[in-house]
């Protein structure tokens, strides 16, 4: 039972790295400080699909399934058994890279502009003094 938890644990921390990584960036807006997470996030993500090393979530997640005697993730990884062919047709993977490419890329010129316009995670004044 913790085993097979602890291997469900390491999906659920995959999708929530993966949601960031598309994501961060517009949380960033918000929360200025947060780009510099992200911008690692992302540097991961992309030298990954660059370099195709493993993600060590997969071996976390496979350590724990095998451990519970469930079977293990393919050797393709994470992305390959959850995401391709159901989130989108395995085909068409790169052009999904591409996308996320994008998303990332639009969030993070919204960051700099955000910045430079001086209005990011602030509410203006009103009336001389903050809203609560």
């Amino acid at each position: 039972m913790g085993f097979r938890l602890l291997a469900d644990a390491a999906m659920v921390a995959h999708f929530a790295f993966l949601a960031y990584l598309v994501m961060g960036g517009f949380l960033a807006w918000r929360w200025p400080r947060t780009i510099w997470v992200h911008l690692a996030v992302a540097a991961y993500g992309f030298f990954n699909v660059l370099v195709g090393w493993a993600c060590p979530l997969t071996y976390v997640e496979n350590w724990g399934r095998d451990r519970a005697g469930d079977a293990t993730l393919p050797a393709t990884g994470f992305i390959d058994h959850y995401i391709a062919g159901v989130v989108y047709p395995r085909e068409h993977e790169a052009l999904a890279q591409l996308l996320v490419a994008v998303v990332v890329l639009v969030s993070w010129v919204g960051f700099v502009v955000r910045r430079r316009r001086g209005t990011t995670g602030r509410r203006p004044l009103v009336g001389g003094a903050r809203p609560r």
